[in-house]
């Protein structure tokens, strides 16, 4: 019975990447506001109502697309992190940031599903949530961690609100111990690079920036140093 059940979920999982598959290469050609739950079956070579089984909905598919690229990236960033020097916060903050972008680069689609424009009358749950977080984690667990060494230069300047304090602290992993003004670096920082790497990507740079990487850098290190490390 054990392997019976097995045998079985096995299937099921090779199907639903199948599915998913088909899903991402559809977003490549159309977008995900175009996402079809018909031309997914019908690429697959599944009727429509058998893929309903596995997927309910379109945005329960567009669902699961948005935790498997939160996912992949999440694994760029904590690889990129793992791999730098632990003693260095000005490394570790290039090597999170540049993981950040070259996954980008490499998966403009899947980049565009979750920071480009929201698709019409999707909202996101409470599932995608955990696999976001691991996305901003490694970059916060740098801050901590300089700020636990005696490493970071706290910024001046307004803190958030006591409550919204709270509520990064309790959203973002490492963060507990960052003060305010040093939460409210922390998101003007990750903001700002999410923001260049979407110009890059969506093509607000062509004509005007030439070499992309300098550029990049640059940016990197001015946001670094505004949140408080020593880059």
């Amino acid at each position: 019975m054990n392997a019976s059940r097995t045998a079985r979920e096995r299937a099921r999982a090779e199907l639903v990447a199948e599915i998913t598959a088909a899903a991402r290469r559809q977003l490549a050609e159309t977008g995900a506001a175009a996402l079809s739950m018909r031309a997914v079956s019908r690429e697959i070579g599944m009727v429509s109502s058998a893929l309903h089984r596995y997927f309910p909905t379109r945005d329960d598919l567009l669902t699961a697309l948005i935790v498997q690229s939160y996912d992949a990236l999440g694994d760029a960033v904590e690889a990129a992190a793992g791999a730098a020097d632990p003693a260095d916060p000005a490394a570790r903050w290039r090597a999170v940031t540049g993981a950040v972008r070259g996954w980008a680069l490499a998966h403009p689609h899947e980049y565009a599903l979750l920071y480009g424009s929201p698709v019409p009358g999707y909202r996101a749950p409470a599932d995608t949530v955990t696999p976001a977080g691991r996305v901003i984690a490694p970059m916060i667990a740098v801050l901590g961690d300089a700020h636990a060494a005696g490493l970071l230069d706290v910024p001046d300047g307004p803190a958030p609100s006591a409550a919204d304090v709270a509520g990064l602290q309790g959203a973002l992993d490492g963060a507990r111990d960052l003060p305010g003004p040093a939460l409210a670096a922390a998101v003007t920082a990750w903001t700002g690079l999410f923001g260049h790497v979407s110009f890059e990507l969506f093509g607000q740079f062509d004509n005007a920036i030439a070499d992309r990487d300098a550029m990049f850098d640059a940016t990197v290190t001015r946001l670094g140093r505004l949140a408080g490390l020593p880059c």
